[in-house]
């Protein structure tokens, strides 16, 4: 797996780093370190030293590659994703609460949204990741989702706890789901044979590999509302969600609530595509 590791602020570098580390150390590839500057000028004023030079004292790999793009740090990122043909990259995000800017997407959302690869977006309490809450809307993509999921966990070092959730909510379900089934349990749906019951049963069966317990979990009510308070609830590590490429209302539906969960998620979260 070819990690890009992305970082344009000082006092994120090593909260970024020490995340990435979990991921990079038991990768094929060596990581590549990107940080970005506005202006060319800028090199000499800027921490580009001292965030190279801690990237490879934390993650001690003889041969990291580093990077230095000038440009908007959101564009040269997604730039480098494209051109460099990596498999996923690692950027960071504060959280500050009641900034204008939350309510359109930060940079790192931008990133998100817009990369070649999956991303994953460091923020809140950074620990070792052995809890991750997967949520799966089946949205097309659920195969690529689970599959995914299991290759990082892969790469962790000790045994990981997944939760795989599915939310049933009649705005997300669309025409035709009986009520009944809206307020079902995991159990019922499996047995039932409905198709978020083979969901669920799908990506569990994937995600079962030595070293990863994965357990089905369903909630009802609002889509983003439940996925963020099974995060808090769940104490997870990590929240993985997918990038939809539907077309239509339900794309337009799909990428509205993937784009409320990055922005409101206190914790770090991964992003499929």
């Amino acid at each position: 797996m070819r990690i890009l590791i992305a970082i344009d602020a000082i006092e994120q570098s090593d909260e970024i780093l020490r995340f990435s580390a979990q991921i990079a150390f038991r990768a094929v590839d060596t990581p590549t370190v990107l940080t970005v500057i506005e202006h060319k000028i800028d090199h000499l004023s800027s921490n580009v030293d001292e965030i190279l030079n801690r990237a490879h004292k934390l993650l001690d790999f003889p041969d990291l590659i580093t990077r230095v793009r000038i440009g908007h740090p959101a564009e040269e990122i997604i730039r480098e994703t494209r051109e460099g043909n990596y498999d996923l990259v690692v950027v960071g995000e504060k959280l500050i609460p009641h900034l204008p800017h939350l309510l359109l997407g930060s940079e790192a959302i931008r990133v998100a949204e817009h990369a070649a690869c999956p991303a994953i977006i460091v923020k809140g309490n950074v620990r070792p990741i052995r809890r991750i809450l997967l949520c799966d809307s089946g949205a097309g993509r659920s195969l690529v989702l689970s599959r995914f999921t299991t290759q990082l966990a892969e790469m962790l070092e000790g045994e990981e706890d997944i939760t795989v959730l599915h939310v049933m909510s009649q705005i997300s379900a669309g025409p035709g789901v009986p009520g009944k089934f809206l307020r079902a349990s995991v159990e019922e749906l499996i047995d039932q044979l409905t198709s978020e019951g083979e969901l669920l049963g799908r990506d569990t069966q994937v995600l079962e590999q030595p070293g990863i317990h994965p357990t089905p979990k369903v909630r009802h009510g609002f889509v983003v509302d439940e996925i963020l308070a099974e995060a808090r609830n769940g104490d997870y590590d990590l929240v993985v969600i997918g990038a939809y490429r539907s077309e239509g209302w339900q794309r337009f539906l799909l990428d509205d609530l993937a784009r409320k969960v990055l922005i409101r998620v206190d914790r770090p979260v991964l992003v499929v595509r």
